[in-house]
């Protein structure tokens, strides 16, 4: 745990339940904003139940608000540049996003500690896998050892970025399960340049998980750490 602060982000009292949707096809990009922005709003508005989003983008990259131009290699997909955090990563199939729509003012209003416990969310996910996924302090989204590729080698197997506006939070976090690896090879992913460092996923590490198998257990742990889910209607 870093600096102590996963826990479960929610207060004492109880909270109504997060609705749990899962997208059925690939979802476009544009859509996927128009969708959370609307959302976002009508959950600071106490109009609408706090939302966990799980689907897939067709192939492209986003450059969050700190991404640099020379970071973008090859355009080999659309580009869209995004409010999130960070810099350029790529959506693909085989990806699995999870964005979170949380209020965290009826929670803890603690941005750091929301994305850790984000993190940690990632981490007992991929435990339950038999991946040893884990956090630094100086490079964000959830990392594995390569002992394979040489000493000190780590790969990134999940991407984290979020928003906040009006202390909803946007955006979220992206998981490898079986994407194609090449194609992060037009982008410096997150910004990480230095070659001891690359990319990996559930697949390319020798596990084999369907993406239901993958979303059941996201969901058994995000209910240990941010509280009860319910399935949309």
């Amino acid at each position: 745990m870093r600096d102590g602060l996963v826990e479960m982000l929610h207060p004492p009292g109880e909270l109504a339940p997060v609705e749990w949707r899962v997208a059925a096809n690939l979802t476009p990009y544009e859509e996927a904003l128009a969708t959370m922005a609307a959302r976002a709003a009508a959950i600071a508005d106490g109009r609408a139940a706090e939302l966990v989003w799980l689907l897939e983008h067709p192939a492209l990259y986003t450059a969050g608000t700190s991404a640099r131009p020379q970071e973008l290699i090859e355009a080999r997909f659309p580009v869209h540049t995004t409010g999130r955090g960070g810099q350029f990563t790529y959506h693909g199939p085989g990806q699995r996003i999870a964005y979170v729509m949380l209020d965290l003012k009826r929670r803890t209003p603690d941005v750091r500690r929301f994305v850790v416990t984000l993190e940690e969310w990632i981490i007992r996910t991929l435990a339950a896998f038999g991946v040893d996924g884990g956090r630094r302090d100086e490079r964000i989204g959830v990392w594995v050892r390569r002992p394979d590729k040489g000493d000190g080698h780590e790969d990134k197997i999940a991407a984290i970025g979020i928003r906040v506006q009006r202390w909803v939070t946007l955006h979220g976090l992206a998981i490898n399960i079986a994407p194609d690896l090449t194609h992060f090879a037009g982008i410096v992913p997150c910004g990480v340049a230095d070659a001891r460092y690359g990319v990996t996923s559930l697949a390319d590490l020798g596990v084999r998980a369907d993406m239901a198998e993958v979303d059941a257990a996201m969901r058994r742990e995000f209910e240990g750490l941010f509280g009860r889910t319910e399935a949309a209607i």
